[in-house]
């Protein structure tokens, strides 16, 4: 009754596959969490032994949708970070060339067909969209539909197989195993590159929740009577302004040449260890008796997009800015491909990053100006630019070439994911066209990857347990080896020749292998968010250059196996 039904009406298995999944994938043991992607594949791969199937054109528009979007939103890091981010970028390149090497091994020695190849590497990078990229690949293999669809299926099985074992080992590595081969403490480490860019010495997050960065207090003047405005500010390096005056119980117009005068009462906002700092020159702090209102109560969000501005510091950014117009403006957080990177002294700015500006509201949105454009609070997506990206994505997709005997195709998995990162990069710099709204850009990628990955595995279904059963404990070793071997390469260039420190080299190799899982946990480890900075450039890069990876797996795989 079940089976006929689903057979029937297979929208039905498509969303028990995903509520199943994502629910499955929500389950946490320790550190490990499958996610809802995997989770979703293993539901609809038993839901496949139904014979329920979904529509091939289903799968595709779902497929280009996540893809484009996935290019889109990471567009400006990636090409922001091809340049400037050369040390990390190099471990993105182990990471590519290795397991390009040790997939062909495993295809020579355990005599993997194209598809089962492409699976392996796509399970064990933990990165679902080179399942797209390599289904495509087969498909123009020219083989008979049969084998094209038992081939296809094997990507995914392999997938699910070497996932599992790939998830496991690069969240250990990184924050367990590695430390141990460093022979240093993670914490420790982490702490000391916290203090390095200039953070304070709360770490961990409750720490810092109930000591904010940016505060602002309120003081009655003493010693710092017969002192400007611009004057008090420039003493502490512009980290603290003076954002409301009153002298005899009424308001005062703030300006730079304003004098302080003795019994002024003053609010103060800037970061709390320049407050720290100045008090004692201040006076008397008073909780009462006076009519301000809060201070830095206006925040807006930014995207970065300022030329001078890509790989300056935030300390460099505040430095070269013009005092008055850098006045009363503080960087509370950096968004960096929906993950935030500590907005420290230190910390370096790329273009497509996205600033919380916090302060007052002409000085928030006078900083807006000068950095980039304001993220815009719309709910609307232009189907123009979305459909047109989709559109010359599908034509790049038929672009092929046959190169030393192995012919090379994009697909329209390829060509979307190189048009989204060319318009989401154009947009960087044109923003009034091309809206995408993160929250839309994260329901394309959600749903889209989910829907694609429950068609092929509703399709793979029957086929999963015959490539189980024929290579046995063969794809969970190579899953395994297929992380350790890159994450070894990637510690010892690390740390011996670009002389990374440890908490972002292990980012960084987190990153390389597009583990969410893996930075949450050494985040964990490691009690502040510097893992963060080494893991967004390497995932920005890995991103792409993962998926790309599927065609040219599946045609070295066919060439080598004749």
């Amino acid at each position: 009754m079940i089976a006929e039904l689903l057979r029937s009406q297979p929208e039905i298995a498509l969303f028990a596959s995903l509520a199943l999944g994502y629910l499955i994938g929500s389950l946490k043991i320790g550190p490990i969490q499958l996610g809802g992607v995997c989770g979703t594949l293993i539901v609809s791969l038993l839901l496949g032994q139904t014979g329920a199937r979904l529509s091939p054109d289903l799968k595709n528009v779902a497929f280009a949708l996540f893809i484009f979007a996935l290019g889109f939103t990471g567009g400006p890091q990636f090409f922001a970070n091809v340049g400037r981010g050369w040390r990390y970028g190099v471990l993105s390149i182990v990471e590519i060339v290795s397991v390009l090497i040790l997939v062909m091994l495993a295809v020579a020695l355990l005599h993997l067909d194209p598809g089962t190849a492409a699976g392996l590497l796509a399970g064990a990078a933990t990165e679902s969209a080179v399942i797209g990229t390599a289904s495509e690949a087969v498909a123009k293999l020219g083989l008979p539909d049969a084998d094209t669809l038992r081939l296809q299926a094997n990507i995914v099985t392999a997938y699910s197989v070497s996932y599992l074992f790939g998830l496991i080992t690069i969240v250990l590595f990184t924050s367990q195993f590695a430390a141990l081969l460093l022979r240093v403490n993670l914490r420790e480490e982490a702490e000391r590159v916290w203090r390095k860019l200039g953070g304070g010495d709360s770490l961990g997050e409750g720490e810092r929740l109930a000591a904010p960065a940016l505060v602002g207090r309120a003081f009655r003047v003493g010693r710092a009577a017969g002192v400007t405005v611009s004057g008090f500010e420039a003493q502490y390096g512009h980290s603290l302004t003076v954002e409301q005056i009153e002298r005899g119980g009424a308001p005062l117009a703030v300006a730079p040449g304003v004098m302080l005068a003795a019994d002024d009462l003053v609010l103060i906002g800037g970061r709390r260890e320049a407050l720290i700092e100045a008090a004692p020159s201040l006076g008397e702090e008073v909780a009462s008796g006076h009519h301000f209102s809060t201070a830095l109560a206006e925040m807006v969000d930014v995207v970065l997009t300022r030329k001078d501005a890509h790989g300056a510091t935030i300390r460099q950014l505040r430095e070269r800015a013009d005092p008055e117009q850098g006045r009363g403006i503080y960087i509370a957080a950096v968004t960096r491909l929906e993950n935030r990177v500590p907005a420290l002294p230190g910390t370096v700015l790329n273009r497509g990053d996205v600033l919380t500006l916090v302060g007052a509201k002409a000085d928030v949105l006078r900083g807006a100006q000068r950095l980039g454009y304001l993220l815009p609070a719309t709910l609307k997506t232009d189907f123009v630019y979305l459909g047109l990206g989709v559109l010359v994505g599908m034509a790049i997709g038929r672009l092929s070439g046959t190169f030393g005997g192995v012919t090379l195709a994009l697909g329209t998995g390829g060509g979307c994911l190189l048009s989204g990162l060319l318009f989401g990069w154009v947009r960087s710099f044109h923003p009034i066209v091309g809206s995408l709204p993160p929250a839309a850009a994260q329901i394309l990628k959600d749903f889209g990857l989910a829907t694609f990955i429950a068609a092929v595995g509703l399709s793979a279904g029957p086929d999963a347990i015959k490539l189980v059963h024929q290579y046995g404990l063969a794809l969970p070793v190579a899953g395994i080896l297929l992380v350790l071997v890159p994450g070894l390469l990637s510690l010892w260039i690390g740390r011996m020749f670009l002389k990374l420190d440890p908490p972002m080299l292990l980012g960084a190799i987190a990153g390389q292998q597009c583990s969410t899982p893996a930075i949450s946990a050494l985040v964990g480890v490691t009690g502040n968010s510097t893992p963060v900075i080494g893991y967004t450039i390497t995932y920005a890069l890995s991103n792409i250059l993962l998926p790309l990876m599927g065609p040219v797996v599946v045609g070295l795989a066919a060439h080598v196996r004749g």
